[in-house]
């Protein structure tokens, strides 16, 4: 009986455990599933250790000392060096040396130019003296036509007495006969100078262990900075080496320009201060080109106000402390055809300070005044021996009388 009493207990026992786990999961499928939480467990991180406090140690450890903890041995480094890149430098880029055009026969070149822009005065004469009765009206005219391209007053009636007595020997004229007529008493008139041929050389060579000295004057405003430059293409055209003297430093940018026509052509330019002392620069440009070796030394100078005499004083000194190296081979006055007899009086200051030994005409593309050629030959009694027919950097050339005359009357 007892043992039927204790069964049953232990079914019922059974049973009600059984029927707790059945319900248990019943309560757990219908329990929604909660959400993550949206709020990140932030752990805190473990306190450093203050001054003083020992570290935790594992029990089963026994603590040791320093010199017992076998460390790896770290030799120091030193922090990688830092390089900084500097931003690459452009050198200016060397200027291209050019080569001028050879100056043999440079006037023939430039005919046409001319011929363009002295029309006048040779077509002129032409016409004239290809009427059929020369009466004195004639004559006049062709005084007048003389006068207005400047040949001077004396020129003028000089030319015009040998036309008439020609003209009256030769009897009948024809066109090529005036011409060649014309053509030649133009060359008389151009190519003489008190009563002997004119020497239209530039002297750049001088007779001593020294280069030749070519000083270059005149006002400014009348192309003399640009004359040297030029002058400087033409002697290195003729296979001369050249040193700039950039004594004309009073006017703004005059060194500048002097050294851009310089470095074009691959000479070297001495220059100084803007307002410094011209005569010093002349001087160190004079050295300068003996210590090099070379052959010619050009010396671009002032050239304001003319009228001043402390300009005209500038000059001489300029002038004196050049010839403590060597005498000057070349003074060259730089005059612009288009101003006709005002460039004569320029001329007559210029001649009274340095001796003029040679003229430069610019500008003779943009008038018909060529007459001033003969004019200033007379006034001064030296040759032009270069002329500028243009803007260009080789419309520089030696004059030639022939070619000059054959530009003015035409074919």
């Amino acid at each position: 009986m007892e043992i039927v009493i204790l069964a049953v207990v232990i079914a019922v026992v059974v049973i009600g455990a059984l029927g707790g786990l059945v319900i248990g999961s019943r309560k757990k499928k219908q329990l929604p599933p909660q959400a993550p939480s949206s709020t990140p467990t932030i752990t805190a991180p473990p306190a450093e250790p203050k001054v003083g406090d020992e570290a935790e140690t594992p029990r089963d450890e026994p603590r040791r000392t320093i010199e017992e903890v076998d460390l790896p041995l770290v030799e120091p480094t030193a922090p990688a060096p830092v390089v900084v890149e500097e931003p690459a430098v452009q050198e200016p880029a060397a200027p291209e040396i050019e080569t001028p055009e050879p100056t043999a026969g440079r006037l023939v070149r430039l005919r046409a130019r001319l011929s363009r822009s002295q029309n006048a005065l040779g077509k002129g004469l032409l016409t004239l003296l290809s009427r059929e009765h020369l009466d004195e009206d004639t004559w006049e005219e062709i005084e007048d036509t003389l006068l207005t391209a400047d040949v001077g007053v004396a020129p003028t009636q000089e030319l015009v007495e040998r036309l008439r007595e020609r003209v009256r020997v030769l009897g009948t004229r024809t066109p090529d006969e005036l011409r060649t007529l014309l053509r030649e008493e133009l060359i008389a008139l151009l190519g003489t100078g008190a009563g002997t041929d004119f020497d239209r050389t530039v002297k750049t060579e001088s007779g001593l262990e020294t280069p030749g000295i070519v000083m270059v004057v005149g006002v400014n405003g009348t192309g003399k900075t640009t004359t040297t430059g030029k002058l400087a293409r033409v002697l290195v055209a003729d296979g001369r080496s050249v040193v700039l003297g950039a004594a004309d430093t009073f006017r703004a940018a005059a060194a500048d320009q002097l050294q851009t026509w310089g470095e074009r052509v691959g000479a070297r330019t001495v220059r100084g201060p803007e307002g410094g002392d011209p005569a010093s620069i002349a001087f160190d440009a004079v050295k300068e080109g003996i210590a090099e070796g070379a052959d010619v030394v050009l010396i671009d100078t002032a050239g304001r106000l003319h009228t001043k005499t402390g300009l005209m004083d500038e000059l001489g000194k300029v002038k004196r402390v050049v010839e403590k190296h060597a005498p000057l081979d070349e003074v060259l006055l730089v005059l612009d055809a288009t101003t006709g007899q005002n460039g004569l009086v320029q001329a007559r200051v210029f001649a009274e300070v340095v001796d003029i030994t040679g003229i430069v005409l610019t500008k003779l593309d943009g008038t018909a005044k060529g007459g001033i050629v003969v004019a200033v030959q007379r006034e001064l009694g030296v040759p032009v021996k270069l002329i500028g027919l243009g803007e260009g950097a080789d419309d520089l050339a030696p004059f030639e009388p022939e070619a000059f005359v054959d530009a003015l009357i035409g074919d």
